[in-house]
Formats: C-alpha cells, structure tokens, sequence
C-alpha cells in the first residue's frame, strides 16, 4: 500500500509570520502619525484654547466612526467590567489629553520626547505585576536601549522652541504619559472580550463629551485665525491620529504582549524627526541619526521576546 504524503497548505505555515507581521504593521503606522501630530498639536493649541482642540478632534473622530458603529457590538461583558471601562476612558483620553495639552504651551517638544520615553518602561513593569508577563533579558535591553536612545535624539537636537514654564510643563507631561501607560494595561485586560476598536469608539464618545467645555468656549466668540494649516492640523489630529492611531495601537495590543506593543512608542520621536527632515527641510545631524538608529535596534530586540 502507497502512503500518502500530505503536503501543508503555504497558508497555514505562513498564517503564524502573518499574525505577527500585522500587528507589528498596525505599530509603525500608529507611531508614524504620532510622530506626524507632535507638530499639529502644538500648531492647534497655540492658536486656540486647548479644551476647543480637544473637544473638535474627538468630534471629528467620532463622526468618522459612527456608520461603522453597527459592526463593534460583538462583545463578552463580564460583571463589574464597567468599572474598567470607566477607568480606560479616564485615563485616556480624558486625563491624558487634557495634561498633555497644557504640557505642550509650557515645554519644548525636545523635553516633551525624553519624558514620553517613560511609557515603555512604566508598561513593562506594569505588564509584569498586573498581567504577568514575562520579560526576557533581550526585551530588558531593548527597552533601556530605546529610552536611551530617545533622551540621546531629544538632547541632540536643536533648542530652538520656546518653553514658558518647563518645569510644570514637564510635570504635567509625566502626569499624561502615566495615564497613557495605565491605559494600556487596562486595553489590555479588556480587548480579550472586548473589540478593539469598539474601545476606541468608547474612549472617543468619552472625550467627547468630557471636552464639551471646548464647545461652549468656540460659542461665546474665542478669537480664532482659521488658516488652511490650522484647519489641516484638526483634521488630521481628529481623522488619522484620534482615531486611526489610537485604534491601530489597540488593535495591536489584543494581539501581542503589551510590554512588547508599548516599546514602539519610543518610535514616535524617531517619526517626528524624520518627517520633520522629509517634509520641512529640518535639520538631521549624525547624532540624531545615531540616536534614532539605537532606538529602532532597541525596539527590534524588543520583540524577541515573542
């Protein structure tokens, strides 16, 4: 009797390198438009009042999201789960946004890139208390190599931007990126039962009607110049960061370890600089570019972790 030799389907060898390819797809592309918004925040909030920028890029991030809202109710609601998602849209965006908003009048961006290097690290730990993942020594390394490598490309670059009060700038700025590290952990906890972007449609229904204020200040007659840069920036801040970024990132996180998901946010600097170069003729010297090479070899060791 012949035997009969079965040959794997390509796919299902694959599917493995895919799944992981996808998330680490969704990553880059939520860092690059983070990298993208640094600038368009800070254009939009020196221009109008922060609580009026905030409330018009979650409008515009909800009003993209609601025809697709028929499609997010698949979920599994667990008891006391509402106290979860109280405490997600808490932190982010609602804290969040609102500290980093204030951080950005008070500090440089420079500053602003060396706290936001805190993210990974406080995540990691995190991670490893609260949902008891592992950290090899190659993940360990990474992470210190990429916060090393993001305090290197902020103080590597040039202090041309104005800071009115870097010290409570700053303060504020660790106060958001604390947040922001604390809503990791709780997507998370919650993306196993919950659809990702469905946590993203609560986070953007939250903020808002949590920056509703910034309705009432755009009512009674704030003195705001609509120039086309201004317009462009709230839309991209709603459209593409408020609700792809964020959405993108969540996604991600329902898929990989969230110690190794946080790691890429050290990219966001990277991003910043290199478009900055791209797109506005910045300068890009050796230093940066040695900066920005330490901290993607810090994110890829990152990984190995898998």
């Amino acid at each position: 009797m012949k035997s009969v030799s079965i040959r794997r389907s390509p796919v299902a060898i694959n599917a493995p390198n895919t799944a992981r390819l996808l998330p680490i797809a969704a990553l880059i592309t939520a860092a690059l438009l983070w990298g993208g918004s640094f600038s368009a925040m800070r254009l939009a909030v020196q221009a109008m009042n922060p609580w009026s920028v905030m409330w018009l890029r979650m409008t515009i991030a909800l009003i993209v999201i609601l025809p697709f809202a028929g499609r997010l109710k698949k979920y599994r609601y667990q008891k006391g789960d509402w106290r979860l998602l109280v405490l997600m849209v808490l932190f982010q965006p609602c804290l969040y946004f609102l500290l980093e908003s204030y951080a950005l009048k008070m500090t440089t961006s420079s500053q602003a890139g060396v706290i936001s290097a805190f993210v990974p690290l406080i995540v990691a730990i995190g991670s490893w208390l609260v949902l008891a993942e592992s950290l090899s020594k190659s993940a360990l390394a990474g992470l210190f190599l990429s916060v090393v490598g993001v305090v290197g490309l902020s103080l590597a670059g040039d202090s041309s931007g104005t800071a009115a009060s870097p010290l409570w700038g700053n303060a504020l700025e660790l106060c958001a990126m604390t947040c922001a590290a604390v809503n990791m952990l709780i997507v998370k906890r919650l993306c196993g039962r919950y659809n990702p972007w469905l946590l993203t449609a609560f986070q953007v229904a939250a903020g808002t009607l949590f920056f509703i204020p910034g309705l009432f200040i755009l009512l009674r007659g704030e003195s705001v110049s609509w120039t086309g840069p201004l317009v462009f920036s709230i839309l991209f801040l709603g459209g593409l960061v408020t609700l792809g970024a964020f959405g993108l990132y969540n996604w991600a996180m329902s898929r990989i370890p969230a110690s190794q998901a946080a790691v890429f946010i050290n990219m966001v600097p990277v991003a910043a600089v290199a478009l900055g170069w791209i797109m506005l003729g910045e300068s890009l010297g050796v230093a940066q570019c040695i900066a920005a090479g330490g901290i993607i070899i810090g994110v890829a060791l990152g990984q190995k972790n898998a």
